[in-house]
Parts: C-alpha cells; sequence; structure tokens
C-alpha cells in the first residue's frame, strides 16, 4: 500500500506544464555542457540539492530515482582519471595509465559536471506524465497531432512489451527450453516478442484510425495545458542556477570553454 507521504510528493510539480520541465532541464544543463570545469558544475550542483525539497521530491524517491547518475559519474571520473590529459607532476604511469595533475583535475570537473547535468534531469522528469507532456507538445509548440498521438501511444505500449517478455519467459521455462542455450533462447524470445508487437501496432493503429486519430482536420483536446507564472518561474529558477554557475566560473577564472580547446 503506498503511504499518502508518497502519493503527496510529486504534487507540486505535477500541475506545472511538462514543456517548463525540459525547459528548465536544458537552461540548467545547457550552460554546463559549454564548460568542462569544477566551479561551474559543483555550483550547479548545490543549488540543484538545495532546490530538490521545494519540488516536491521527497528525498528517499529522490535518491532511488537519481542513484544511476550517482553511480555513473564516479565511473566516468575515474576513467578520465586513468586516461585523461596529462599535464603537470605525473603521479602514476604504468602502460596507458598516467594519473596527473591534469586528469586529477579533469577527472573532478567531469564527476561534477555529470551530477551537475543528470540530477536535475532526473528530478524534473519523475513527475512528467505522458499525456500531459503530449497535451503540451501538441497545443503549446504546434506539433503534428498524428505525430505526438503515435508516440503516446507508442510509449503506452512499453509496459506492456516487458510482460509479453516476461510471459514469453514463462512459457519457455514451463516447456522446459529455457535453461540452456542463453543467447539462442534470447533470440528466440526477441523474434517472439517483435511479432508480438507487430500485431499489436496494426491493431492500434486500425483501432486510431477508426476513432479518427489519423483525419486531416484540427483536433480537440479533452485537456488544456496551460503555461502561465508557475512555468515561467520554474523557467526563472533553471535560468538564476545556470547564470549564477557560469558566473561563478568565469570570476574565479575556471570556465575552460570545450570550443577552446
Amino acid at each position: 500500500m503506498t503511504s499518502s507521504t508518497a502519493l503527496l510528493a510529486p504534487a507540486r510539480l505535477r500541475p506545472v506544464n511538462p514543456l517548463a520541465k525540459l525547459g528548465a532541464a536544458v537552461l540548467v544543463s545547457g550552460p554546463l555542457i559549454l564548460t568542462i570545469d569544477w566551479v561551474s558544475a559543483a555550483v550547479a550542483l548545490v543549488l540543484v540539492l538545495a532546490v530538490v525539497p521545494f519540488m516536491g521530491v521527497g528525498w528517499r524517491r529522490f535518491w532511488i530515482r537519481t542513484l544511476p547518475v550517482w553511480v555513473a559519474a564516479p565511473l566516468a571520473g575515474i576513467s578520465v582519471l586513468l586516461y585523461g590529459r596529462t599535464e603537470g607532476t605525473v603521479y602514476v604511469e604504468w602502460l596507458l595509465v598516467r594519473v596527473s595533475d591534469g586528469s586529477i583535475a579533469l577527472a573532478v570537473a567531469t564527476l561534477l559536471r555529470v551530477l551537475a547535468i543528470g540530477v536535475p534531469a532526473v528530478v524534473l522528469f519523475i513527475s512528467i506524465d505522458p499525456t500531459d507532456l503530449a497535451d503540451g507538445l501538441a497545443q503549446r509548440l504546434r506539433l503534428p497531432a498524428r505525430f505526438v498521438l503515435g508516440a503516446l501511444a507508442g510509449l503506452r505500449l512499453v509496459g506492456l512489451f516487458l510482460e509479453d517478455w516476461r510471459s514469453l519467459e514463462l512459457a519457455r521455462r514451463a516447456r522446459g527450453i529455457a535453461d540452456r542455450g542463453r543467447v539462442r533462447r534470447f533470440a528466440g524470445m526477441a523474434f517472439s516478442l517483435l511479432v508480438l508487437s507487430i500485431r499489436r501496432g496494426s491493431k492500434l493503429a486500425v483501432g486510431m484510425e477508426a476513432r479518427a486519430f489519423g483525419g486531416s482536420e484540427r483536433r480537440t483536446w479533452a485537456r488544456a495545458s496551460p503555461f502561465g507564472g508557475r512555468e515561467f518561474a520554474l523557467l526563472a529558477v533553471g535560468a538564476a542556477i545556470s547564470t549564477i554557475a557560469v558566473t561563478a566560473a568565469v570570476l574565479t577564472g575556471e570556465w575552460n570553454f570545450i570550443g577552446a580547446r
């Protein structure tokens, strides 16, 4: 049973238009992609962590959802540490491995950069509902309704594909053919899933055509996709975080534009 706290956790972000969440993620991560320095990444990460309690995402939910980012960031940093730029004093040298002042600085910057880009993106995507996103893309960005609805229908089928895969695996186990030949079994199950997907896709296409989803007339929408003060406030927060991070990097002389490398 889901607790009432968990149900209410993402409620603050849920009324915000998904396009504003995507825009805020771009505003935060965009400038960080243009530079490799530890100051801008560290400042952005600290500001994002300070804003998390006000975004309606509980800390337990936050750590669970962002765990892959926290795992990937050190791995990226270690690879840069061992094989990155050689500069200054060399501390370890063995075959292709060379740890120096330059590789250490670049590894720290890479680790913080991955966290500063990945964490806000995950936090903002947690509460995005696919239907709300489709409404925003069609009503606000004026994307073709046929493309938006087709993508939404395809996204909704991802869960069914996972269930089909589990059903195929259980069926093969019941017949006693799932205990050996893993590569061959995977290929057979993948082909079976492809056949099921094509059949389900054909039925879905016919059903959507029958409901006039492929019509040439301009569609109406059951739910409005408002974009007002709350959305602009979220965009302002994202712009403020990136501006403060970039300003701190420039003032400390750590700004390292990747195009100048």
